[in-house]
């Protein structure tokens, strides 16, 4: 506002401002001129090439303008004068000047039009009579003697001045459109207000103001479209009362069902009919799996397909099929833009048929006159749950909320301990802008169906219980790193749960060592991080466990446990090519007959890690052949070797070989929808006195072997609504892989081949 000349800024409104470039000074009287101020040179004196030059050069000046080009023909310039020496100048009566002027004068002054490149660009500007006539016809006598408009306002406010002025003249030919700049005088600005007055000067850090550098020149736009005048502007909003069906009924939206990428009530874009506040979402997925592989299948005398063999180890060639159609479906009430909604209630649901043949018997049955192809089915509920919306704790929507139900839950952020959609309640939130996040949960887990790993809402909940508390930290410790601190305690009472499994085999307690049920108590203390420091990406997590497993499988006593995991994945981008490094370890037990159980294992790890389930030994189970019965060495789709009857049925063993893993990998996005990637893993056994004791085997190296693998996902169209993915993957066995499944054949090396498709709605 014009209150104060020695700490306001002086308002001045143009249309062109073809005088600061033509070198001509302000009007008459005018008490400042900014051409002792502003240096710059225009190539192109169409008014939009003008324009691009002077805002150019005053990007780093003491001073911000935002430019909008007008008409081409003239220059209208308006200065805001002192209201007292206006009057005084056309006679009106005088009040003292330190009264608050109550209304603006407008002072009018035209150039001649800017020339082309192709004329003589003289800075001598004269006023054309012609178009001073025209104008003084056009504003029909309000200009007195052609040099001042009488303008009346109540508010000295830029935006009110300009809008005040534009209704003036909203019945001229010329159509006037005025843009607002604010310029601040050096002379009379006062530091003291530089944070108060339209944000403050405006100039990079530490740097001067730049003045006369090159000019930018932008090509004229003479029959573009001009944007409105502030008097069309001018009014308070109309509410609409369907914000989202306004696009439709204007025409500018085609809805269409079958579009998931349009306006679509279904996919939750639009509230429902009827409705302000509450939508549904619905989702649809395909996913298929296409497997050949081959793994150490243990068979008896009794039961091999191949007549005369008398080996261990039978036909490692197996091959999988399997189809999962996922349906899900959620209630929303409340808007999400920008604020948590305010109930959410879901469902999922999952169907998958699964096929599997092998060329030996009681591999997929534990009854030999089965055979050797198993067809099967299940529907599973992953996903039910209601959330509600307790409060808001800020004005940026920093939120508590709670959710009941079956529902996802990851304990870090690569899946290495907990990843699983299980039965719980969670009590999650945030502070300070988003920059804190806390979880704090309780599950009881629900069984799994054996063969498609489902969840089997049929069953009674399982003595196991797994409560976690987390809070992550953005930023730290460093900007573009987020860390995690963790606490989880896996509290288990299935001694004296006998369980049996699908397919007829016992799985709880598991048939190694004593085969006597346990209970254990573990703790898990973690600190994980995820993010970029510099130029590498990096994801760490460390993980330590204690607690007590109150019946070792090895003595029948309790036995303490002290267990720790590292986990490190740095890459680096270079264009379009990422370059991966991966180290784990997961320590061993050293003496399986001692009163410590030091080798580490998680509750359901899904690890996205070292090239995730594109790696054979984190895709494939290895059975534990002579040293157990239904053992496996790891589970599928883990990297642990956790000498364990089932991942999905199976009680945590911390009495195990360990696992050690040295890899290296590359990413490259050949093109937009294609990627490929590239594995190569060195695994080891920590210890192996363990798999000494059960096996009653000994000197049994600690070599796997080398893992590796290439895979390409390629994304038609460049979107997540379909994804193919083949892959490719080979265990070249280590001395220690030997000791363990030495075999007839002599297998050089075991294979994976994955085909996985995946369509979503």
């Amino acid at each position: 506002m014009l209150r104060d000349k020695m700490n306001s800024p002086r308002l001045l409104l143009s249309t062109s401002l073809a005088a600061l470039v033509c070198g001509c000074s302000y009007i008459p009287g005018s008490e400042a001129s900014l051409q002792n101020d502003i240096a710059g040179t225009a190539t192109d004196l169409s008014a939009d090439s003008i324009l691009a030059d002077i805002n150019y050069t005053l990007a780093d000046e003491s001073f911000q303008m935002d430019l909008t080009p007008v008409a081409t023909y003239a220059s209208v310039e308006f200065d805001i004068q002192d209201t007292w020496a206006a009057r005084q100048s056309h006679g009106t009566a005088t009040q003292a000047s330190s009264d608050e002027p109550d209304e603006a004068i407008i002072a009018l002054a035209l150039m001649q039009p800017p020339r082309r490149q192709n004329q003589s660009q003289s800075t001598d500007a004269q006023p054309d009579d012609g178009l001073l006539s025209d104008l003084e016809a056009a504003l029909e006598g309000s200009v007195e003697d052609g040099t001042a408009l009488y303008v009346e306002t109540e508010d000295w406010s830029a935006d009110s001045i300009v809008a005040d002025i534009n209704r003036s003249l909203a019945s001229s030919p010329l159509q006037l459109n005025l843009a607002t700049q604010v310029y601040y005088d050096p002379d009379e600005y006062d530091p003291a207000t530089r944070d108060t007055i339209n944000g403050g000067i405006r100039r990079r850090p530490g740097r001067p103001a730049r003045i006369g550098e090159q000019n930018r020149v932008a090509p004229p736009n003479l029959d573009g479209i001009q944007p409105p005048t502030a008097y069309d502007l001018v009014g308070d909003p109309v509410p609409i009362p369907d914000r989202w069906r306004l696009a439709s009924n204007l025409g500018l939206v085609n809805h269409n069902l079958l579009n998931p990428y349009g306006q679509n009530t279904l996919k939750g874009d639009r509230p429902i009919k009827g409705t302000d506040d509450w939508f549904i979402a619905l989702s649809g997925i395909s996913d298929t799996i296409i497997e050949p592989r081959t793994f150490p299948v243990p068979v008896g005398v009794q039961t091999t397909e191949l007549p005369g063999r008398l080996d261990v180890f039978g036909d490692a060639y197996s091959f999988v099929a399997a189809q999962t159609f996922i349906a899900q479906a959620a209630l929303i009430k409340g808007s999400t833009a920008f604020k948590p909604q305010d109930y959410e209630y879901r469902i999922t649901a999952a169907f998958n048929y699964n096929y599997v043949d092998i060329n030996e018997k009681r591999v997929l049955f534990v009854e030999p006159s089965k055979g050797s192809t198993r067809r099967d089915g299940w529907i599973g509920i992953q996903e039910a749950f209601v959330d509600y919306h307790i409060r808001n704790v800020s004005d940026r929507y920093d939120f508590d909320s709670l959710r009941f139900g079956i529902q996802p839950f990851n304990t870090d952020f690569r899946g290495f301990l907990f990843q699983d959609n299980q039965f719980g309640i969670r009590f999650f939130g945030n502070r300070d802008n988003n920059r804190w996040q806390y979880n704090l949960a309780a599950f009881a887990r629900l069984e799994k169906d054996t063969n498609s790993g489902l969840n089997d809402i049929t069953s009674a909940l399982r003595d196991d219980y797994v409560f976690a508390a987390n809070a992550f930290r953005q930023d730290f410790p460093f900007p573009g790193m987020t860390s995690q601190g963790t606490i989880v305690y896996n509290m288990n009472r299935e001694k004296d749960d006998v369980q049996i499994d699908d397919n007829g085999f016992p799985v709880r307690p598991a048939l190694l060592g004593s085969i006597r049920g346990r209970d254990y108590d573990a703790v898990y203390l973690g600190y994980n991080m995820d993010g970029r420091w510099k130029r590498m990406n990096w994801t760490s997590s460390v993980y330590y466990a204690l607690g007590e497993n109150r019946n070792s499988i090895f003595t029948d006593q309790p036995a303490d446990i002290n267990a720790y995991f590292v986990a490190v994945e740095p890459s680096v981008d270079y264009n379009w090519i990422r370059l991966r490094l991966s180290g784990m370890y997961a320590s061993g037990d050293d003496d399986p007959y001692d009163d410590e159980e030091k080798g580490f294992d998680a509750i359901f790890e899904n690890p996205q890690f070292a090239g995730a389930d594109t790696s054979y030994w984190i895709r494939q189970t290895i059975p534990f052949a002579g040293g157990g019965r239904v053992i496996s060495v790891n589970g599928r789709n883990g990297v642990l070797n956790s000498l364990r009857s089932s991942k999905e049925q199976g009680q945590s063993n911390f009495t195990n070989p360990g696992t050690i893993l040295l890899g290296a990998g590359a990413d490259f996005d050949v093109t937009p929808p294609l990627r490929i990637s590239l594995n190569a893993n060195h695994l080891w056994f920590e210890d192996t006195s363990s798999l000494e004791a059960l096996r009653i085997q000994g000197n049994i190296a600690e070599d796997i072997g080398w893992d590796v693998s290439v895979s390409t996902i390629y994304r038609p169209r460049f979107i997540q609504n379909f994804v193919f993915r083949l892959s490719g993957a080979a265990l070249v066995p280590g001395d220690g892989f030997d000791d363990l499944f030495e075999n007839k054949e002599r297998d050089d090396y075991y294979y994976s081949i994955l085909f996985n498709g995946t369509v979503t709605y």
